[in-house]
């Protein structure tokens, strides 16, 4: 009786991060990285078909050109069919005429992209993982802001060795946070609900707190699990 190949469990990598003080860059602990989401194998295809949806969908399709239908005049034939010498005509509308419409001219739409959850999920998670695999995932405790200072935000990304673009994810309820680093061009602020794959993939560095990192869903490892597992119908047929 034949028996089919068991497919191996994928191997997940166990990233150790620093936890520092944002104040004075010091060590205060560590912290393992969810390996379900910062220790995967990153999916190049799904990454750059996510990016490219999500891309697609920041464009307005407004764009607007008229048709012949849509121009004013023209109305009657410029001149009779024969006897003047020059082409014929049957109204000044026409694209090839001055001030006419404009012939397959691009018209409004949408240019947004069907994206499963499943492959979003994916994309940020294989970006995640590409990030903690070239140490550039960055946990501090917490933030101690006093009051909103530009001028603290900037000795933080110095105390913490965060230089290039930074993604900082940070709770709405943290005013202080936000109302520090907003006025920093190389700083994109999220919350931890709008983290997505292009902000991570854009950015040089992203920082987490302990209280933003995102951990992986029962259901979401429940449904990769699923997945991955083989086909027990399959198998039923190869053995009979």
């Amino acid at each position: 009786m034949a028996t089919a190949p068991v497919d191996e469990a994928p191997v997940r990598q166990v990233h150790t991060v620093t936890v520092r003080n944002p104040s004075s860059g010091r060590k205060t602990g560590s912290v393992d990285l969810d390996p379900e989401v910062f220790g995967i194998e990153p999916n190049v295809f799904v990454m750059h078909q996510v990016v490219t949806a999500q891309l697609a969908a920041r464009r307005r399709g407004t764009q607007n050109t008229k048709t012949r239908s849509e121009v004013k005049g023209g109305g009657g034939k410029p001149w009779r069919q024969k006897g003047t010498g020059r082409a014929r005509h049957g109204s000044t509308r026409n694209p090839q005429w001055r001030g006419g419409g404009v012939a397959l001219g691009p018209k409004p739409r949408s240019y947004r992209q069907r994206t499963p959850k499943k492959m979003v999920r994916l994309a940020l998670r294989s970006a995640l993982s590409d990030r903690a695999r070239d140490e550039k995932v960055v946990v501090v405790d917490r933030w101690r802001f006093e009051s909103p200072r530009t001028k603290d935000a900037m000795a933080a990304l110095d105390a913490l060795k965060v230089e290039g673009r930074v993604l900082l994810v940070a709770e709405r309820d943290e005013t202080d946070v936000w109302k520090s680093f907003r006025n920093l061009p190389q700083v994109h602020l999220i919350s931890p609900g709008e983290l997505n794959a292009y902000d991570v993939l854009v950015s040089d560095s992203v920082v987490f707190t302990l209280d933003t990192l995102p951990m992986s869903s029962p259901a979401d490892t429940e449904n990769e699990a699923a997945d991955e597992a083989p086909d027990e119908a399959a198998e039923e047929g190869e053995d009979s």
